[in-house]
């Protein structure tokens, strides 16, 4: 069975707004930035307000920033 994964484009987002340092956003939204550096690379989820607070930041929507990918499932095997 394969897993569902959440995409971010938070480095994108970061760029687009002035070249904002990954300490920059932290502050912004109270979390540290090995916090930041993980929800990059993808090896941290946040929790649904951290969510909203980064989407904030950026003056988007939650779905701008994070997206849920769903991988189909294997089938059973008898």
């Amino acid at each position: 069975m394969q897993s569902n994964k959440i995409g971010n484009r938070i480095r994108r987002l970061r760029f687009d707004n002035g070249e904002m340092t990954q300490e920059q956003l932290a502050d912004s939204v109270g979390v540290t930035r090995q916090t930041i550096i993980a929800l990059e690379g993808q090896k941290y989820y946040p929790s649904l307000e951290l969510a909203f607070r980064i989407a904030q930041a950026f003056g988007v929507r939650v779905e701008d920033v994070f997206q849920y990918e769903e991988r189909p499932r294997e089938a059973k095997r008898k």
